[in-house]
């Protein structure tokens, strides 16, 4: 088969290589479409993949072609969303239900090859199958769809509430959406694109606030009726918009980090008083995870995306490349402000 191979920083190639074989409890799914994740970026444009050569690529969709002698409940033809966690089952946290936090994880498309290829191998229980009304593209947004959904876990959301959602992109777009379904009642997003910030505007959100003006606090502060937000989620992982989350929060407001940071995070003495004078919740949010597995929030993707509750505007996705172009969509990411949304691979293509 033909797979986006990983060799070195910057170097990866679209070549020929083995197709995987299945186990008796794995599937092999023919790839649709792959969605390029924040974390693909430094593993190829940088020092974090985890071995060489590997093949990247965990959201996604596809086809079942075939079906390990063991599974039962999966068929060929099924169309499927990938879903990447591999967790051990053993550790305490797998025991209790904390798949997230397994910490002997593995996973699809960074621990073990992925689908940025035509064919990949994965146990049956880590494909959800797609309803007939579930378009191939959205099956590839399931896995940062239930990244968002578990941010709402971690912060013990609650409707009815003034919700703020710090980022604008893929994560950012579909926290607004879930906060919007589960009964929000108002949400404002901020952002330092204007573009991303209309996207926002058009799914849904009842406020905007542009970050690179001068009085983006004021703003912010206003749409809040000048108390703060309820619940504020971050998504974008940059020390500023982490302060900012920080400084915008009501009293006794839910702060959740969805975003990953890539550099230190350092508070003045100000801006941690912050936590402390408003009495805040502050938590992180990792994957997408819970029991029992893959859990609630890949169920209810599903059903949501099913319904059309949960959304798929055509201006989320920035591009559609096909496999053999893989190296000239992840050389979009070296110039900054270059990549407007999101990229999808065609594997078929």
């Amino acid at each position: 088969m033909y797979a986006g191979v990983v060799h070195e920083p910057f170097d990866i190639r679209y070549e020929q290589i083995e197709t995987p074989k299945i186990a008796a409890d794995e599937v092999l799914v023919k790839v649709k479409y792959t969605g390029i994740c924040g974390s693909d970026i430094p593993r190829v444009n940088g020092n974090a993949c985890h071995f060489f050569p590997n093949v990247l690529g965990h959201e996604f969709s596809g086809t079942i072609v075939a079906v390990g002698e063991n599974v039962t409940d999966r068929k060929v033809s099924d169309r499927v969303a990938g879903v990447p966690l591999v967790p051990c089952m053993k550790c305490a946290d797998c025991q209790k239900g904390d798949y997230s936090l397994c910490k002997h994880y593995s996973f699809i498309g960074s621990r073990r090859f992925g689908s940025f290829a035509e064919y990949v191998a994965m146990p049956a229980q880590n494909t959800v199958v797609l309803d007939d009304a579930v378009t191939f593209e959205q099956g590839a947004l399931f896995e940062p769809a239930t990244v968002a959904l578990h941010g709402l876990r971690c912060a013990k959301y609650e409707p009815g509430k003034v919700v703020a959602i710090i980022g604008a992109g893929t994560i950012g777009a579909l926290t607004m959406q879930w906060c919007k379904i589960f009964g929000a009642s108002k949400i404002v997003m901020l952002d330092c694109s204007s573009e991303k910030l209309e996207y926002a505007k058009n799914l849904g959100a009842d406020g905007c606030v542009l970050t690179t003006g001068e009085d983006w606090y004021q703003q912010a502060m206003a749409l809040s009726g000048g108390r703060g937000f309820d619940f504020v989620f971050e998504s974008a992982g940059s020390s500023v918009t982490i302060k900012m989350a920080y400084r915008i929060a009501a009293s006794h407001a839910h702060v959740c980090i969805i975003g990953t940071p890539k550099n230190d995070v350092t508070f003045s003495v100000s801006e941690w008083e912050n936590l402390n004078r408003k009495e805040m919740y502050v938590t992180g949010s990792w994957m997408s995870y819970s029991a029992p597995f893959p859990g609630s929030e890949w169920t209810e993707t599903a059903h949501f995306f099913s319904t059309g509750a949960l959304k798929l505007d055509s201006s989320m996705i920035w591009k559609i490349l096909p496999l053999s172009r893989i190296d000239e969509a992840f050389a979009m990411f070296n110039t900054p402000g270059a990549v407007k949304g999101k990229i999808l691979i065609d594997s078929e293509a």
